[in-house]
């Protein structure tokens, strides 16, 4: 029985052993059929050793033209925009604070930063650039953006001989291979990514390439017993775990290609146990312990290895390091500090730090409460400062010959008495002169119950009441050593002090203080504060009597292991903590159909906006679909008892397409399980899966079945492809302006805008193209989804608007009207971003809250009242928005050094200080102090 599977070749075949692997052609005549008997070992039928270095020259001069192609539509015009766009605002600044050694937290592993940043230091980039604004320009000061921009873009360009590689390993023909190469050439979303400053061209060839070394591998291995352990076999293995390590280290999107390596390979491994002649079990486990050297570790030292680089980079304090706890941040330059005595006395002059919240100091400044008690503020403050400073006193005087020593320095020149569990303390701060205080009124920005304020109060020669009295009660299972569960203790001990007069806690969480509070942390004393939250230590001590032969203590330096496994969990919770709406967030199950982009810049009635070609993402999935319809009705026939599954094409088919389809599901499907923020382009890593898909399915369809009729009609395969080449090049030019930011009439955008959720707005475009070498309109630059430009309007009204910044607008060519006036109003849309009219939004009042989060839309008109333009302009005066994948905004204040300085949260509404309480967990027995964001990370990117 002729078995085998359909090869073609561009010329006449020739097989012999050691001989190069020809090229495959439509013809049935240059196809080889295998004579081969049912194999009596692991290896499977129909399968040839598809080895990709052994392609004939034409297959190699076709893979050179096709990437030329690649190269030109990458690279096309890629200096423009000349300025900042979207995300870029987040990956160029961290390349600038890779080259100041500025250590910043990011959600995402290091290697695509670590490249983009290399790029940029090669041509000359200074990190002075802070590419703060979207819009902002490259041009006047220099910076090399063409260069950062060129590596994702050589990234997105290695996906096409990558995947023709990949189709060629699978044993398509070279038409086949062709035509999974043009589709990524011309797939507009890939495109669009690959010639910015982002992450996801990494990603996608770093899958791609591992996609390509499994193939080569599985290839190898279906070859049987005379293949294993083999140079290309080991070959391929070793390039399967560093493309696993390289692609986790781009993104966390890599578990899932590593949860497909790792299915598959669990098949693998269940074959060769099922072949007891051939794999002897000692065999076995040479073949297990390959896998797990080459499949785990590898992969595992190689992404430890790209934070090793990373720390290095990152050595100085930056705006991340408040993420991290004091340990970590010890082991930053500046940040360290001298030993300090170990034991706590009545008289030391200590700070305290919050053991939660990112470690802020205990902090008070003379600047009164505007409410409440309008005594001393007491706050939360990221940053060491001389108001941090407190004198530990005594409930009561010390006695002297003459009685009670008054004054704060009365024990300066006594004994040390230590400060144990359950002693009585007052906190005096010494550049005010005021105690900590406490009293049943309010916090200033909390209104629970359960929480009363802090203040600091007092004045010369009063020696405090009852009410600035704090029990110390030592937390025994947060404590390191026997000492210090006994007295406080230097870092060592942690402790709550509760309040004797109400029984409260000291406590802090996330909410911050309006201005008035300089946007620091709110301290409170809560009745019923959970451990976190209510735990403290003090980390500077001195005391007069303790001298320079005093026991000393520092931070334990936690080592590389320690920084290495605690930012995994910062990352993790940041990840975690991304939950809130994005203006351009879409959900899991809009994506294979693309209902809906991302907006990404917009200037000069012109606009850069993320949406794929729908010729190539439809037909995917109709791919994905007809496998999943064939797998389905085939089981049915199995059942009935047709043979199908004993036909070595068929299995083929099942196999090759199965083992991509299982790719496509993996990078698909768990985002239906995440809560948090996601976009479209989540989605580019399955669809270059659903593309190969496709591309397996033709070939299968055209050459293999024989039923089909069409292996005998070469014409007709050739065709096709042909046809589904040329309309995605004809779809590809019809969305071309939204992927290279170039001019675009307003009927042609209307003509191909085909769902309304494509919310490209087709007003921002000139009616004629030669309006755009006439007459520029007025630069508008689209910030996309700020939620620091966002606002709330009340239900059906407008608010006032910031005003267009002239910064947004170009210079009125001569001769044109001045603009005398800007009417703006507030657009409502629902959770879908379906714009409501002003019936819906009454309908809906009361019932929901609006929250305008990304654009104004802007009529500018001259003297006259005649509108001079329309479009989208930023809000914020084109601010960039915070993109969920991004670093969490820093729980920085205003205080502090510039290099420190971040951007701020606003105060906590009453609504999110309500859920703090509900996010509070008590730790119990265990002493983790898991750091978190004060912003939990609500605004960090893709």
């Amino acid at each position: 029985m002729a078995k085998g599977t359909p090869r073609s070749h561009l010329g006449p075949r020739t097989t012999s052993g050691g001989g190069r692997s020809p090229s495959r052609s439509p013809a049935p005549s240059g196809r080889r059929i295998s004579t081969k008997g049912k194999p009596t070992d692991y290896s499977s039928e129909g399968v040839d050793d598809n080895d990709i270095f052994l392609l004939p020259g034409s297959d190699f001069q076709i893979l050179g033209c096709l990437t030329f192609l690649a190269a030109f539509v990458r690279l096309y015009r890629i200096y423009q925009p000349s300025s900042v766009v979207f995300d870029e605002v987040h990956f160029g600044g961290f390349a600038s604070k890779y080259i100041k050694g500025r250590f910043f937290m990011d959600v995402h592993p290091p290697l695509a930063k670590l490249l983009i940043t290399l790029a940029g230091f090669l041509a000359g980039f200074d990190g002075e650039f802070d590419f703060k604004d979207i819009g902002k320009d490259y041009l006047e000061p220099g910076v090399p953006y063409v260069a950062m921009r060129m590596l994702p873009a050589i990234c997105g360009i290695l996906t096409i001989p990558t995947i023709f590689m990949t189709l060629k390993a699978l044993g398509c023909r070279t038409m086949t291979a062709s035509l999974g190469a043009c589709l990524l050439i011309f797939e507009n979303g890939l495109l669009t990514q690959s010639r910015l400053i982002l992450l996801d061209s990494p990603l996608v060839i770093f899958t791609a390439f591992t996609a390509l070394a499994f193939t080569c591998f599985t290839n190898q291995h279906e070859l049987g017993p005379s293949k294993a352990f083999s140079v290309n076999w080991w070959f391929w293995l070793v390039a399967t775990g560093l493309g696993l390590g390289a692609t986790a280290s781009v993104k966390w999107v890599g578990l899932f290609t590593i949860a497909w390596v790792g299915s598959l390979t669990v098949i693998h491994l269940w074959v060769l146990l099922g072949d007891p002649k051939s794999v002897t079990p000692r065999l076995w486990f040479k073949h297990f312990f390959a896998r797990v050297f080459c499949l785990i570790i590898i992969p595992i030292a190689f992404y430890m290895s790209i934070f090793v680089i990373h720390f290095i980079c990152l050595s100085n304090p930056g705006d991340g390091d408040g993420f991290m706890s004091s340990e970590f941040q010890a082991t930053l330059n500046s940040k360290g500090m001298q030993d300090v005595p170990a034991d706590v006395a009545f008289g030391s002059r200590i700070s305290l730090r919050h053991h939660n919240t990112q470690g802020g100091y205990l902090h008070s400044h003379n600047h009164m409460y505007p409410g409440g008690s309008k005594q001393q503020q007491v706050t939360l403050y990221p940053h060491k400062d001389e108001n941090n400073v407190f004198i530990v006193e005594n409930q009561t005087q010390p006695e002297g010959l003459d009685g009670p020593i008054t004054g704060s320095m009365a024990w300066d020149n006594m004994v040390p008495v230590w400060v144990e569990d359950g002693t009585v303390i007052k906190l005096l701060h010494i550049t005010t002169g005021r105690r900590i205080h406490s009293h049943d009124v309010r916090p200033p920005v909390t209104e629970a119950d359960w929480q009363q304020e802090v203040s600091a109060y007092g004045y010369e020669g009063f020696d405090g009441d009852a009410n600035d009295l704090f029990r110390v009660e030592i937390v025994k299972s947060m404590s390191e050593g026997a000492e210090a569960k006994l007295r406080v203790r230097t870092i060592e001990t942690k402790f709550r002090l509760v309040h004797v007069m109400t029984g409260c806690v000291l406590f802090s969480h996330k909410v911050k203080l309006p201005d008035w509070g300089f946007e620091q942390q709110e301290v409170t004393c809560a009745k019923s504060g959970t451990l976190p939250n209510s735990v403290w230590y003090v980390e500077q001590n001195e005391h007069p009597m303790l001298g320079a032969d005093a026991e000393k203590v520092n931070y334990k330096n936690p080592g590389f292991l320690g920084k290495f496994w605690e930012l995994q969990k910062v990352m993790w919770l940041t990840n975690a903590g991304l939950v809130e709406s994005h203006a351009w967030d879409s959900r899991p199950g809009s994506w294979p159909l693309m209902k809906r982009g991302i907006n990404f810049w917009g200037k000069d009635n012109r606009q850069i906006y993320l949406i794929g070609n729908p010729v190539i993402w439809w037909s995917s999935t109709i791919a994905i679909l007809t496998y999943f319809a064939v797998k389905g009705f085939a089981i049915l026939r199995w059942q009935r008892g047709f043979k199908d599954y004993s036909q070595e094409t068929f299995k083929r088919f099942d196999y090759e397409i199965g083992m991509f389809v299982l790719g496509w599901f993996f990078h698909y499907f768990p985002f239906f399980l995440m809560q948090r923020q996601l976009f479209l382009h989540h989605y580019f890593p399955a669809l270059y899966f659903a593309i190969i898909v496709l591309c397996q399915t033709y070939d299968f369809a055209t050459a293999r079945f024989k039923s089909l009729g069409l292996r005998d009609r070469p014409a007709v395969g050739q065709g096709a492809a042909i046809l589904l080449v040329a309309v995605s090049i004809f779809a590809f030019t019809l969305y071309s302006p939204l992927a290279y930011g170039s001019p675009w009439t307003q009927s042609a955008c209307k003509q191909v805008k085909i769902f309304e959720k494509w919310d490209w707005d087709c007003g921002n475009f000139h009616t004629d193209l030669a309006q755009y070498s006439t007459t520029p309109g007025a630069a508008q630059t689209t910030s996309l989804s700020s939620s620091d430009s966002a606002f709330s309007p009340a239900v059906g009204g407008e608010q006032p608007q910031q005003p267009l910044g002239e910064a947004n607008v170009t210079p009125n060519p001569a001769g044109q009207q001045p603009v005398v006036q800007k009417e703006e109003k507030v657009e409502y849309r629902d959770q879908d971003g379906n714009l409501l009219n002003e019936e819906q939004v009454k309908e809906l009042e009361g019932k929901v809250s609006f929250h305008t989060r990304y654009e104004t839309r802007t009529r500018v008109l001259d003297q006259d009242g005649n509108p001079v333009s329309e479009g989208v302009v930023a809000a914020g005066e084109g601010v960039a928005p915070p993109h969920p994948d991004v670093e969490g905004r820093n729980p920085e204040t205003l205080r502090g050094s510039v290099d420190e300085q971040v951007n701020l949260e606003k105060p906590a509404t009453q609504s999110e200080v309500q859920a703090d309480v509900g996010k509070e967990e008590s730790i119990g027995k265990a002493s983790s102090g898991k750091p978190r964001p004060a912003s939990e990370g609500n605004e960090a990117t893709k």
